[in-house]
């Protein structure tokens, strides 16, 4: 689970979205949701209903070591349904859009010389929108530039950073957090490269592209998602979270990625002594609740989705059918 970016859609030199979306993507199934929404559960009932292997669209999972965290699928999970964009980098690796799309394309050309359905499974809103609405190329990233940055922040702090973005792009400054310094020096790297502001590149964010896949989101009334997020971080904490966190801190590999995740970097800060447990518990929470409000956000402006909605007590494969059900209603066979 990590933050989600208010406004830069672009790592490693690329913006998401105005491109259109990619031509392999048509035909392959597209199951999203917020964080705890049940999408592993009810993929792997759809994927063995369809046929289908699943590809990861959680930016988080990509990353060995960062298992309980990331909720990744569990072993006997991924023995039931091959899995695909799991456990490929190491955390102080870093991911951009377009190589999440380019791995991706790989991935589903591998899975249908085998002549199966593919099925994307995650709650990754950037990915989702670089699927459904493809990439729109940005100027390549400049390390000289993004040294500066960084070192402006490191004497300053982040906060400095984002005074300097409010000066030039007061839409996506206010739309960054203060404390996402990866967008916030994307942002003015975009500025000072083009000349022009991210914010006025991102308006296709808001624009419907075409149906190339067929894609479902898991919906739940906010309170109820937010008891079951609350309820989850208690359970990962338990089988080991802190732990986990702990083991990446000893081999130096809780980098600036891994940091980054919810919940990863308040462990951190309890295991440096600087929260106690409850401040933890508490403080994971609030961010995985703020985290799952951005996603509804931008999930609710992707009308190329079809809501499903869930409720307490349905079991994953009930769902499952239900979806496919709804995919019926709406003439798209997945025999096509």
């Amino acid at each position: 689970m990590v933050e989600l970016p208010a406004v830069s859609g672009s790592v490693g030199g690329q913006e998401s979205g105005a491109g259109g979306p990619p031509p392999w993507v048509r035909g392959c199934w597209i199951l999203t949701g917020p964080t705890a929404s049940g999408k592993t559960e009810v993929g792997i009932f759809l994927a063995q209903a369809l046929g289908a292997e699943i590809i990861s669209m959680d930016s988080m999972a990509l990353y060995r070591g960062m298992d309980i965290g990331t909720a990744k699928p569990s072993r006997e999970q991924r023995q039931q349904v091959p899995h695909h964009l799991i456990d490929v980098l190491d955390p102080g690796e870093e991911a951009s859009v377009g190589w999440y799309l380019q791995q991706a394309q790989a991935a589903v050309e591998q899975i249908r010389r085998r002549g199966h359905e593919v099925l994307f499974v995650g709650g990754t809103p950037l990915y989702l929108i670089g699927l459904l609405r493809g990439l729109n190329p940005g100027p390549p990233p400049d390390p000289q530039l993004r040294q500066q940055l960084h070192r402006q922040a490191q004497l300053h702090g982040s906060q400095a950073l984002h005074d300097q973005l409010r000066s030039v792009d007061p839409d996506a400054a206010q739309r960054i957090h203060p404390n996402d310094l990866k967008r916030i020096v994307r942002a003015l790297e975009f500025y000072h490269l083009t000349g022009q502001r991210i914010s006025q590149v991102q308006k296709h964010f808001h624009r419907s592209g075409s149906a190339q896949a067929r894609a479902f989101v898991l919906q739940w009334p906010r309170p109820v998602l937010y008891e079951r997020i609350n309820r989850r971080v208690e359970q990962m904490l338990r089988q080991g979270w802190v732990e986990e966190v702990a083991e990446l801190q000893r081999s130096g590999r809780l980098g600036p990625t891994a940091r980054q995740a919810v919940g990863y970097q308040e462990i951190a800060l309890h295991l440096e002594g600087k929260l106690s447990w409850p401040e933890m518990v508490e403080k994971i929470q609030q961010r995985t609740r703020r985290y799952a409000k951005h996603q509804l956000t931008w999930f609710q402006r992707m009308k190329e989705c079809v809501p499903v909605e869930m409720g307490e007590g349905v079991p994953p494969e009930a769902v499952a059918r239900r979806i496919l059900r709804l995919a019926n209603r709406l003439n798209v066979s997945h025999s096509e």
